[in-house]
């Protein structure tokens, strides 16, 4: 199923819901990739108005999730779509949900970044938030792009991403236990450090199931809890 089918899907159908459904996502998929962002900067420059602006807008990400939920129970029981369109919907309410999950870990962040404000830096490891941020920042961003122009392609590049992230994460906690045998009264501070390098690596997983939607609407095919390797064999690559 290629762009200009769902051009044509949407000039003769239900157009004003699936537009309405579209938009929105990119709008609240927006709204997520800049909290990433700030909590990020937040973490790093130790931000605390930045933090607190992260946590706020969450609350708006939730509203979203639930509107957006809302409409497209509508769109289901009023309109009984199906094939390309019931996958349509399908995909939006789990992009949603997934979206929604990236804004809670990037709430986390911020939450990190309000108690190392209080207690101190951390001996480390903000070089690898950093880097890690910059990474799914990077994915989401790909991802949002690879839904408005059914790029399977590029789905499965940010599938392809997450391993990237995996091993970023995990040389990460290398570095912040090493600090924190060098210098055992950091620990606490350290752990704040190693939550949020876990929220970053949740949102890498979150990017992945976005770019598995993605493969799933546009060719039909549930690549869930499949290797790269499997991805790619079902999609003939």
């Amino acid at each position: 199923m290629d762009k200009k089918y769902l051009e044509r899907h949407i000039s003769n159908s239900f157009d004003t819901e699936i537009k309405t459904i579209i938009s929105q996502i990119l709008e609240m998929g927006n709204i997520v990739e800049q909290q990433i962002q700030d909590s990020v900067t937040a973490i790093v420059s130790t931000n605390k108005a930045l933090a607190e602006k992260v946590i706020e807008v969450e609350n708006d990400v939730d509203m979203r999730e639930v509107r957006l939920d809302e409409i497209c129970t509508e769109v289901l029981a009023c309109r009984q779509p199906a094939a390309f369109d019931l996958r349509m919907i399908l995909s939006a309410t789990r992009i949603i949900r997934d979206l929604e999950h990236i804004g809670d870990e990037a709430q986390k962040v911020a939450k990190m970044a309000l108690r190392l404000k209080k207690k101190g830096a951390a001996p480390g490891g903000y070089n690898e938030i950093e880097h890690m941020g910059a990474l799914v920042q990077g994915m989401l961003h790909s991802a949002l792009h690879a839904f408005t122009q059914l790029d399977v392609t590029q789905a499965l590049a940010v599938a392809k991403s997450d391993k990237k992230v995996d091993r970023e994460f995990k040389s990460a906690m290398r570095t912040i236990v090493t600090h924190m045998i060098d210098d055992p009264k950091s620990i606490k501070r350290a752990m704040n450090i190693l939550s949020a390098l876990r929220s970053l690596e949740r949102m890498g997983n979150h990017n992945r199931n976005i770019a598995e939607h993605i493969i799933y609407l546009v060719k039909g095919l549930d690549v869930r809890h499949s290797s790269i390797k499997e991805m790619e064999s079902k999609l003939g690559n």
